[in-house]
């Protein structure tokens, strides 16, 4: 059980991801080429919004806040994961200081116009697009997110690369579990600069193993007949039911943006 009291997987195999929250929740069910389509129409249409409409990005916060009540998605599980992209609230919180242009005072500092438009800017439509990801990936399994991105014809090689990359992610994180493990084992203690040592000599272990291990699949994917495609498996519908409800979010911000411009 995860600390909010939902069930959080904490492996991608099987289907399931770190991010994923298990339900049975309208957004659960939808498609998840749906899901992604809805996803990224909404991310565009955020980010095509003028930064002076400010009342508009307050709107689309309410609505990505409906789709997480939709979903049972707590405000707590959702903001924890939002802290992935302090990185670039960091660097807005600098513009203010940094840009050229006409100046304000605030509290005694000078501040630069431009610069708190282009920090809001950032944060409000970044935020929103976090938000949008965070939701995909907590109601839709990472299978089923390489299955919508098949199903939206993507290309099967770019498919393919994430399907390798997500999978060798949990593969490599284990093998450097076991590593550290070993390390410890042996007294080992990363303190200082000492020990920078050591740790890339590891770090050059853990590559060698794992294109060892890559080379290994590979061939074993050549004999069992691979030629440059996966087959699929699952073939996934959905119904204009669906549609309508995947699309009804960004038809709404789509609104929302006009009259961000119009007025």
């Amino acid at each position: 059980m995860g600390a909010d009291g939902g069930t959080t997987h904490t492996s991608s195999h099987g289907g399931a991801h770190r991010l994923y929250r298990h339900g049975h929740s309208v957004v659960h069910r939808l498609a998840p080429h749906t899901k992604l389509a809805a996803a990224f129409a909404f991310v565009v249409v955020v980010v095509s919004t003028p930064r002076e409409a400010l009342w508009a990005f307050g709107v689309y916060a309410v609505l990505r806040a409906a789709v997480a009540t939709a979903a049972r998605v707590p405000a707590a599980y959702l903001l924890k994961r939002l802290l992935i992209e302090v990185p670039f609230v960091a660097f807005a919180v600098l513009m203010p200081f940094v840009a050229e242009g006409p100046h304000t005072e605030f509290l005694g500092l000078s501040l630069s116009v431009n610069g708190l438009w282009g920090a809001f800017n950032v944060l409000a439509k970044g935020t929103l697009g976090v938000a949008a990801s965070v939701l995909l990936a907590s109601t839709t399994e990472l299978r089923a997110l390489l299955l919508g991105l098949q199903r939206l014809r993507l290309p099967p090689l770019l498919v393919q690369i994430a399907s390798f990359m997500i999978r060798y992610g949990d593969v490599i994180t284990d093998e450097m579990r076991r590593m550290r493990i070993a390390r410890e084992s042996r007294g080992f203690e990363a303190k200082g600069v000492r020990q920078w040592g050591v740790l890339a000599k590891s770090a050059g272990a853990l590559f060698i193993r794992s294109y060892e291990r890559g080379e290994r699949v590979h061939l074993a994917m050549l004999r069992r007949g691979y030629t440059g495609s996966m087959p699929v498996i699952d073939e996934i519908t959905a119904t204009g039911t669906q549609w309508a409800h995947a699309l009804t979010l960004p038809a709404a911000a789509l609104v929302i943006c006009l009259l961000g411009w119009a007025l």
